[in-house]
């Protein structure tokens, strides 16, 4: 089949244009041109009576090298000057982050430069007040008041200043009640708790980094010692791992206090030891069973078996809102002995036992006065 022309429907057969003429018809020339075309002039006899007079369209004047559409309609919101924007930003932000959230913003962002300029003090043990601050206890902070609803007593047996060892029960399966004591004494006494840690917490890779910059340093006399004598408020939990993985049937029942170092620590150097007694935390992680061969083949001390973990998996990690309880005891005097006492042994072990028997038998007074577990 040979080649066909195409003949354009309303050409009246013939190829072309649909008007038949090699000149555009009016009607196309105003397309090309955005105009109307105009209509064809109507003859009007001079002796016959008119309704409408013909309006002829003058066409649009345009200045030389502008076009029709402006760059201020082609803009996103165009004519909204840039002051009427600003205004909406900050009346948006005040409706959000509240009226002082300008000062708040220039605060934030000065402790972003002095992060990023180096400007920020760290102590010999690695502690960083200003984060510690800033963001350790604020995101602790909620959980203390709202979560576990902590209630204190005896905060006036906490020196204002001066060094001083707080003794703590431990218990909880996770060491959570640690981190709760030092949001605690750092919001309601106005001290940085300095708590001395065993030595799996700074063998971990990020907990360890984050555990030196919150205060922590290692479990050993001499550490601890040195920060008595520089006037600090050292915290040490002599249960250890024996007393937050302990099983729920022995909940509140104080294990070994082991050899008494944090005692020899206050004698040589005179700082009076503050028992504490916090109830509440053996309930947050009941601990109802363990898995020892995998718990030494990992290098740790126990696997956790709860009633909520891991049978629901990353859920049960939530720990169960007990209600709190923490007292500080009244100070136990250690200026009081000679210089050799720290090397009887058996003064020490009568010291530890008397701060042991202390915090016993005020967890045993909590336990009766508290109603309900949650309440």
């Amino acid at each position: 089949m040979g080649d066909a022309d195409i003949i354009p429907i309303g050409t009246r057969g013939r190829p072309g244009r649909g008007s038949g003429s090699k000149r555009p018809s009016s009607a196309a020339r105003g397309l090309a041109t955005g105009r109307k075309a105009a209509s064809k002039p109507t003859r009007v006899k001079a002796d016959e009576p008119t309704t409408d007079t013909p309006v002829i369209e003058q066409p649009a004047v345009r200045t030389p090298g502008t076009s029709a559409t402006t760059a201020v309609d082609r803009a996103p919101g165009g004519g909204i000057p840039i002051g009427d924007w600003l205004s909406a930003i900050n009346q948006a932000a005040r409706e959000v982050f509240g009226t002082d959230w300008e000062p708040r913003l220039a605060h934030f962002l000065a402790f972003l430069r002095r992060r990023v300029n180096g400007e920020y003090v760290v102590d010999e043990y690695g502690f960083d007040a200003e984060i510690t601050e800033k963001f350790f206890m604020a995101a602790l902070r909620p959980v203390a008041e709202k979560w576990f609803r902590i209630e204190v007593r005896g905060l006036e047996n906490i020196p204002a200043e001066g060094g001083a060892l707080v003794v703590s029960n431990h218990s909880g399966t996770v060491p959570i009640d640690g981190l709760m004591t030092m949001v605690t004494t750092h919001d309601k006494a106005g001290r940085f708790l300095r708590p001395l840690g065993a030595d799996l917490v700074f063998q971990l890779p990020v907990v360890g980094g984050v555990a030196r910059k919150g205060g922590a340093t290692l479990a050993c006399s001499e550490d601890a010692e040195r920060m008595l004598r520089q006037g600090e408020l050292v915290g040490v939990w002599p249960e250890g791992f024996k007393g937050i993985g302990k099983p729920f049937s022995e909940r509140y029942k104080l294990q070994r206090f082991g050899r008494g170092g944090f005692v020899s620590a206050a004698l040589r150097t005179g700082v009076p030891i503050i028992p504490l007694s916090v109830v509440g935390a053996e309930e947050i992680y009941p601990l109802v069973g363990n898995v020892p061969s995998l718990a030494r083949l990992l290098g740790i001390p126990y696997i956790p078996i709860t009633p909520f973990f891991p049978l629901l998996g990353p859920l049960g990690l939530v720990p169960l809102p007990s209600k709190w309880l923490l007292e500080f005891g009244e100070p136990i005097r250690t200026d009081e002995y000679d210089e050799n006492a720290a090397d009887d042994p058996m003064l020490v072990f009568n010291v530890t036992d008397q701060v042991r028997e202390t915090i016993q038998q005020s967890l045993y007074k909590l336990l009766m006065e508290r109603k309900s577990v949650f309440g």
